[in-house]
Formats: structure tokens, sequence, C-alpha cells
């Protein structure tokens, strides 16, 4: 196995373990739209590497809707819904899990089979990303506003080096790197820093509430659509 490829799967290896172990930490918390969210994550980059050592056809498939769901129909919006728990003290019905969870799905499903949205699909994935990071904007403000500066930074650095990434995965092949090979060994870390970094400052905005949490907040009016 060559050098490339080693730490290819080596990155991988790196994400699936903290997606993981984070993703658990996230259910541990009852935050379960950021745990399965991780746990999707983690299942996205375990498949990629069954598919690169096996060339096994299922693992192809299963990686390919991962990712189009963490990074269209499902990630972002979960990813902000998961995070207002703790700049908005939104706690979502258990039921409302399921339903965003199965609507995500159902939407990724129709987005990667509809042929004629294959030209839209970059530009939507980016668009959806945008959209989280500028939430992040926000979270970053409301890290600073509980002097939580360390974590402030490191989310900063999240959003700038996962816009990059995303700007990068549909929009830019890296010369000499038809396989993506090397965009997955410096696109790994960045999600593996995600996936950590987003737990820790999420637990420092826990750890000011109840000042992290504004008063009046009606999120309650979006489960009543559900």
């Amino acid at each position: 196995m060559e050098i490339e490829q080693q730490l290819f799967v080596l990155s991988i290896g790196v994400l699936v373990v903290t997606a993981s172990i984070y993703g658990m930490k996230f259910l541990g918390k009852g935050n379960y739209l950021l745990g399965i969210e991780w746990l999707v994550i983690a299942l996205s980059g375990a498949s990629i590497v069954v598919f690169a050592l096996g060339d096994v056809d299922a693992a192809y498939h299963v990686a390919y809707f991962c990712d189009a769901f963490s990074r269209g129909c499902g990630g972002p919006l979960i990813t902000i819904l998961g995070l207002m728990a703790v700049t908005h003290g939104y706690r979502p019905l258990p039921c409302f899990d399921l339903y965003l969870f199965g609507g995500a799905a159902a939407g990724t499903a129709a987005l990667v089979e509809a042929d004629a949205a294959a030209p839209l699909r970059p530009m939507f994935y980016l668009c959806m990303w945008g959209i989280l990071s500028l939430y992040l904007v926000y979270f970053i403000w409301r890290l600073a506003g509980v002097r939580a500066y360390r974590h402030a930074l490191g989310v900063g650095v999240v959003l700038v080096s996962a816009q990059a990434i995303a700007g990068m995965y549909d929009f830019y092949t890296l010369p000499g790197d038809e396989e993506r090979v090397l965009f997955y060994i410096l696109a790994a870390p960045v999600w593996s820093f995600l996936c950590m970094e987003m737990y820790y400052a999420y637990c420092a905005l826990e750890r000011a509430a109840p000042e992290a949490v504004p008063d009046g907040v009606g999120i309650d009016e979006l489960e009543l659509l559900f």
C-alpha cells in the first residue's frame, strides 16, 4: 500500500473514531440530533474505508447516501437545531427527532436518485453548508459572550476550514488527485476536528446556562407543524 493510501485510511479511520466517540457523548447528553448526525458521519467514513480496501459496491452506496445526507438535506439543518439546545434552550419532542431524520432521509433519497437534480447538487450542498456557517458565526458570538474565547477561536477554525473543504468538494480538484485521495487526507482531519470541537464548544455554552439561553424564544411553534 502506497504512503498516500496509508494516510487516506489513517485519516478516515481517525474520523470514524472521533465521530463515533463524540456522537455517543452527545447521545449521553440527550441530544439525539447531534448524536445521530455524528454517527452518520462515522458510518460514512467507515463505508469509505470498506469500499477503498475491499471494493464493496454496497459500502460505496452507503457512503454516498450518508455524505449527501450530511452535506445537504439533513446535516446542516439537524446540526443547527441540535446546537440550538444551548443557544435557545431548544428541546424537541421525541417524535420530532424521528420526523426530522425521516424527512431528511427521504429528501436525500430523492436528491441522489433524481437525474434532473444532478447539475444542481453541488450548488445546493454548498448553499446548505453556507447556512450552517452563518449559524456558526452566531455560535461564536454566543461563546464570546460567555468568555469561552478558546472555543470561540476553535469554532472559528472549524467554520473557515470546513467551508473551504465544502467549496473544494465539488468545485476544485487538487492537481494529480483525480481519485480524490489527497482531498480526503485533507478533509478528514477537518471533519474530525469539527466533531470534537463542536462538542466541547457545546459543553462550554451548556455550563454557562442560563446566561447562554435568551428569554422569550418561541421555538415550540416549529414543532406544531409536525
